[in-house]
């Protein structure tokens, strides 16, 4: 693994002690993890099918507290065949419960990335923390007018009329995340590129409908010269390793959720693939291995 040169090289500096970006390449193709911080949320929403006790004691294996952590925001730049891809935007700016969230343009600017240099955006879903980077003034107007933005057709159609009986989320939530999906999808319709199944983006950069998480929900899968990482969005999240079977609060369908992530965790460590999450402890590059009936996550080393 070796770094890519995906910044320019006149970057300005900012001094940040705690690192928001990471490069590597997969074969011949950059990439660039970015952090747009971190949100807090309850706990509970963690493991809605977990007991209490099961769910407290995770937490306390973790050196996590017990009823409200830190979410992690994950990004990356990705560039293949001339074309540069965002993949997903991080929170926005204009959620004010949530501070340490929606750095993205800073950090684009801080990783010497022109957003007028981006060709493509590839979603996962249209949760508020995927998509409000892309709604932030000052950054939306920089973006290229014939900016093309991959987005699963089925993940559309569910925000038309969103239903969420099957998920577990605090009161406020799911009114925001109605009206956050239906703004962009008013914003960027005229640039949406929606697909059924997968869509190839650019060289070696696939992108797959997995469902379960939202119905569109989305994968982006990176294969070149033997090389191959996979963003997997929100069908992976931190307790998903040891307890795979456990729901997410967030979850509109929590059993295709828990199928897909099962069955892709197995796929990755079968194929020793790299794996990257929205919501994985940054810079979230890791391996993946089997244990037992269960998983490990195996955090990449550095490459400085």
């Amino acid at each position: 693994m070796s770094h890519a040169h995906i910044a320019h090289p006149d970057a300005p500096a900012h001094d940040e002690l705690v690192p928001s970006r990471y490069a590597l390449k997969v074969g011949d193709i950059d990439v660039m993890v970015i952090s747009d911080g971190v949100m807090p949320i309850p706990t509970v929403t963690l493991a809605t099918n977990a007991t209490k006790s099961d769910l407290t004691s995770w937490l306390g294996d973790m050196f996590l507290p017990p009823e409200v952590c830190d979410w992690p925001l994950n990004v990356a730049v990705v560039r293949s065949g001339g074309r540069t891809i965002l993949i997903d935007s991080g929170l926005g700016t204009e959620f004010p419960g949530f501070p340490r969230a929606g750095q993205l343009a800073m950090r684009l600017e801080a990783a010497g990335i022109d957003p007028a240099s981006v060709t493509d955006v590839a979603l996962t879903h249209l949760h508020m923390d995927h998509i409000g980077g892309l709604l932030v003034e000052g950054l939306r107007g920089r973006l290229r007018r014939d900016l093309r933005v991959h987005l699963a057709s089925a993940e559309a159609d569910f925000w038309d009329a969103p239903d969420f009986s099957r998920t577990v989320m605090p009161a406020p939530v799911p009114d925001v995340l109605r009206r956050t999906a239906s703004r962009f999808l008013d914003v960027y319709r005229g640039q949406l590129q929606p697909f059924e199944t997968e869509y190839e983006l650019a060289p070696g950069v696939m992108i797959h409908r997995t469902g379960g998480h939202t119905p569109g929900h989305s994968i982006i899968r990176l294969e070149s010269g033997g090389d191959r990482l996979t963003f997997a969005g929100d069908a992976i999240f931190q307790p998903g390793f040891d307890k795979p079977e456990w729901y997410n609060g967030f979850d509109h369908d929590p059993e295709l959720t828990a199928r897909v992530r099962i069955s892709l965790l197995n796929e990755l460590a079968a194929r020793g693939e790299q794996l990257v999450a929205t919501h994985l402890p940054f810079p979230s590059v890791c391996h993946v291995a089997v244990d037992g009936n269960a998983f490990r996550f195996v955090p990449a080393v550095w490459d400085y």
